[in-house]
């Protein structure tokens, strides 16, 4: 797995700069039938900064989705997002995102920050053909004219190699699955957001339209120069898209820091079981380690780490007190954290791997 990054403009991390998504002790919450709440995000503080790709990765039902909805408030019915989510916008305009209702709300979401959802074909109208779902959302926004949509909209499908003469035309379903994900970005950058959120955008692709999907990224991204949270599994996907990893366990960011950090010098024991689940690209195949058990349930969480029932380091410590995220002060670059007291093994368990 090699660690790259796209040709888009560098954020200013490691609390350099003021970020344009700040976000701090961020809760999500869902209430049960039972009328008790299961907390599926647990008190998560992350900074998104102009131009940067964040990427949260983690196993499945680890809380990254419910995350990036969270931040939109495209929560269900039953569930709530508390915390602070503060959006700085380029010319000044600081936006509590969680205090938004009506007006202010629809208008945050598409120009300031849209989404790309897992199920390109589910987010789309059945009987509407793309027209008139990039005519609806331009409308609902703005006062463009219909020469002017299709314009925006022709200029956005060009740059996700689609060509908007027949595609235009099409339903949704007359589309293959990686031109409904291509037409999903180019209708999330219609009025040009700061920040997009993608969540898990090639899952249900095929490897090489995986690969045509990430290269339209790539481009886009360098061409229009926003932001990005990309939700995944796949660590190569975010080792290629991404600029900074953060790592979900619990509903929780257990470890964050540039990519190369994170992916070569790894210092939480599940951000390091994750890595060497992977099988290489080249070289020969070495015996694959995957991490036992699974991830806990949210409404019966271990004490302690919740990650200790599986963890190879874990001591008795380890189930007295949830770690915080801890700096990492030895290494060069980027800043790097990690919750656990276990710091110094897992990295030199890395080593001798």
């Amino acid at each position: 797995m090699t660690a790259t990054t796209s040709g888009a403009p560098r954020a200013m991390r490691g609390g350099h700069g003021k970020p344009l998504l700040s976000i701090r002790d961020f809760k999500v919450e869902y209430r049960t039938g039972a009328g008790t709440t299961v907390q599926a995000v647990r008190g998560v503080d992350l900074d998104l900064f102009p131009g940067e790709s964040l990427a949260l990765v983690g196993e499945s039902g680890c809380g990254k989705t419910t995350f990036g909805l969270g931040l939109l408030r495209l929560l269900p019915r039953l569930g709530h997002a508390s915390g602070q989510v503060t959006f700085n916008r380029g010319d000044g305009t600081e936006i509590d995102i969680l205090s938004l209702d009506g007006r202010d709300l629809r208008e945050f979401r598409w120009r300031d920050a849209a989404m790309v959802f897992q199920g390109a074909m589910n987010a789309f109208n059945p009987v509407l053909k793309i027209r008139a779902h990039m005519y609806d959302t331009m409308r609902a926004h703005t006062k463009a004219t219909k020469q002017e949509i299709e314009d925006r909209a022709g200029e956005l499908l060009r740059l996700v190699r689609l060509e908007p003469e027949r595609v235009m035309d099409c339903y949704p379903h007359e589309l293959s699955g990686g031109m409904r994900q291509r037409v999903l970005i180019a209708m999330s950058l219609l009025l040009e957001p700061e920040v997009l959120i993608l969540d898990e955008p090639t899952t249900a692709l095929d490897i090489l339209t995986q690969r045509s999907v990430v290269d339209v990224l790539h481009e886009v991204r360098e061409r229009l120069g926003f932001s990005m949270i990309f939700i995944s599994h796949d660590l190569s996907l975010a080792a290629e898209l991404a600029d900074r990893v953060a790592t979900m366990y619990a509903g929780r960011i257990v470890e964050t820091g540039g990519v190369r950090d994170l992916f070569y010098r790894p210092r939480h024991p599940y951000t390091l079981g994750l890595i060497k689940a992977v099988p290489p690209i080249v070289g020969d195949l070495p015996d694959l380690e995957s991490i036992p058990g699974g991830p806990p349930s949210l409404a019966n969480l271990p004490p302690g780490c919740k990650f200790n029932p599986r963890c190879k380091f874990a001591t008795e410590e380890c189930k007295e007190a949830d770690p915080p995220l801890i700096p990492i002060t030895d290494e060069p670059g980027d800043a790097h954290e990690a919750a656990c007291i276990h710091l110094d093994e897992v990295h030199l368990d890395r080593e001798a791997s």
